[in-house]
């Protein structure tokens, strides 16, 4: 059977502050490569051997290449929310209408109530979280007790999807 999204959205993580910090640690190691390995000349007080050098900014370039895949992938149909973390979660998950008591957009404070962005679980009893950026999810209730905020950027949309589908259990934004 053919899934009719009502609603789907892509996050990456694309916040400057990540970026100027990989991008400055990229370049302190490609500069120590340049210095060090293709310059000749000792790379600070206390420098790391050639092959350790080239090993740290491969891995720099590695982890920038990795967060830069991470996405965060949501669609709202008629039986259900698919939601999918890649690289963490491969295979995507499916909640179907059936098994949710509540199922509503709010605001949140991602630091406060999860601690930070990713794949976070509360301390605070609030249940577990698959945020990218923002401060606005998708807040769900399972029968079970469980729950699961799936962080959006785009709440007005994700909401309107709800509406349309008649399965906002709940206030609203």
């Amino acid at each position: 059977m053919e899934r009719i999204e009502i609603f789907t959205e892509q996050q990456h993580f694309r916040q400057i502050w990540i970026w100027i910090l990989l991008l400055t640690i990229n370049g302190f190691f490609i500069f120590g490569v340049m210095k060090q390995v293709i310059g000749g000349e000792t790379f600070g007080d206390k420098p790391a051997s050639d092959a350790a050098l080239l090993m740290l900014l491969v891995f720099t370039i590695l982890l920038s290449v990795f967060v830069f895949m991470i996405k965060l992938e949501t669609s709202v149909t008629k039986e259900g929310i698919y939601v999918r973390f890649f690289p963490f979660l491969i295979k995507e998950k499916f909640f179907a209408w059936d098994n949710l008591v509540e199922c509503y957009i709010r605001k949140y404070a991602p630091i406060r109530e999860y601690g930070g962005w990713g794949i976070r679980y509360s301390l605070f009893g609030k249940g577990k979280a698959y945020n990218i950026s923002g401060n606005y999810g998708l807040q769900l209730k399972f029968k079970d007790g469980k729950a699961l905020l799936i962080g959006t950027n785009k709440p007005e949309e994700l909401e309107n999807a709800l509406l349309m589908s008649h399965h906002i259990k709940k206030g609203g934004i």
